[in-house]
């Protein structure tokens, strides 16, 4: 990902940088000036009161001062900073290709909402996510085959992929699944009872891969829907989870209103379970399959910035397909089965449905010797 923000550096726009705590936001920042050693560089650290001040609610002329010579302006945790979206707005406005602006941000729930109207036009957003297939695959190119039972069972944040130990990742997982990972919500979003969001999310984290009824979770929190709706939509703005909604060709024949929710690291969800078990005892592997080829998909689209609709599919005669993806009018289905036997359906409307299992997954999240779909079919572009 380092790259693919780098190539927007001095274009005159914001660089915003969004996702979850401890995915590594800080650390790729820190990658990116490598290549500009000798650049002048400002840092600020909203989480640091002394920092905030430099930059909450100022004046041009002060922020000039605050800026000086340098040529690059990092901001750290910038959510924490009142209005900061007019700051910047001000700065990019005033400098606009001569200073490099980016902001990174845990929550897009206060990030992006702060700099939405202010710095309309004016910056380039960016999704952090934990270590991709990618990602792992730089150092050794089948990292992600050899530790495939791993990533199942541990997930991807760096710091858990880089721990010695099990105990060591299982600790840190523990901690970042605790209220420190939505520590955004309930400092800034009015939620008045953390262990109810604790309580939600154990309970989305038993029916991933399964369709999610807002009023049965409702009722099983004793709650109101509304709270429900409004606690989903702080943790996916928060990177925890994700949802897809279903795709409606035929309304009489479609679920329309139902959602599936996954999350946006495998560790995080079986800590909140406290389920480290095996990949080879687990019950609930069909379901890890499918959350991780989704979320590794994503990651992969969004590193070649191929950006599509997606969906799930299924009808109430039990029809039913995992991920659809939208592009260009055209609609591509993909099942996904841990085991290698299992067969797929054509359906009509679909240009095509594939099967995605332990064979041929690599092409389907991009690996190194992999593309995206090309013409109906997975290319391999080189390596075994």
């Amino acid at each position: 990902m380092e790259s693919q923000v780098q190539k927007y550096f001095f274009k005159g726009k914001v660089l915003v940088l969004v996702g979850a705590r401890q995915v590594g936001k800080t650390t790729l920042m820190k990658m990116m000036l490598e290549k500009y050693k000798n650049v002048p560089v400002l840092r600020i650290d909203g989480e640091n009161p002394a920092d905030r001040e430099l930059l909450e609610d100022r004046s041009l002329e002060y922020l000039k001062q605050v800026v000086g010579e340098s040529k690059i302006l990092i901001v750290d945790e910038s959510q924490k900073i009142g209005r900061i979206g007019q700051s910047l707005k001000l700065l990019v406005d005033f400098y606009g290709k001569d200073l490099q602006i980016v902001a990174s941000g845990s929550s897009s729930v206060n990030l992006l909402d702060q700099t939405k109207e202010p710095l309309t036009g004016r910056k380039y957003v960016f999704e952090v996510f934990p270590l991709s297939f990618g990602e792992l695959s730089e150092k050794d190119g089948n990292y992600w085959r050899k530790e495939l039972n791993s990533l199942f069972i541990y997930g991807s944040y760096p710091g858990v992929v880089t721990s010695e130990t099990l105990q060591e990742k299982r600790k840190l997982l523990l901690e970042i699944s605790g209220s420190y990972l939505y520590k955004d919500i309930l400092e800034y979003q009015d939620v008045r009872n953390p262990e109810m969001l604790r309580k939600l999310l154990k309970a989305l984290a038993l029916q991933v891969g399964s369709e999610v009824s807002y009023n049965e979770l409702a009722s099983l929190l004793g709650i109101d829907r509304g709270t429900v709706e409004r606690y989903v939509d702080l943790l996916e703005k928060s990177y925890v989870i994700f949802r897809l909604s279903p795709l409606t060709k035929n309304k009489r024949r479609e679920i329309g209103k139902s959602r599936k929710i996954y999350f946006c690291d495998l560790g995080i969800r079986n800590a909140l379970l406290n389920n480290f078990s095996e990949v080879d005892v687990r019950t609930d592997i069909g379901a890890l399959w499918e959350n991780l080829m989704i979320i590794e998909r994503m990651k992969y689209r969004a590193s070649q910035e191929k950006y599509v609709n997606q969906y799930f599919w299924r009808t109430y005669d039990g029809k039913e397909i995992d991920l659809v993806e939208e592009e260009g009018g055209k609609l591509r289905g993909f099942e996904f089965k841990w085991g290698n036997k299992a067969k797929v359906k054509q359906e009509g409307g679909f240009e095509k449905v594939v099967m995605v299992n332990r064979e041929n997954y690599g092409d389907f999240v991009g690996s190194p010797n992999y593309r995206l779909w090309d013409g109906g079919r997975f290319r391999k572009i080189g390596g075994k």
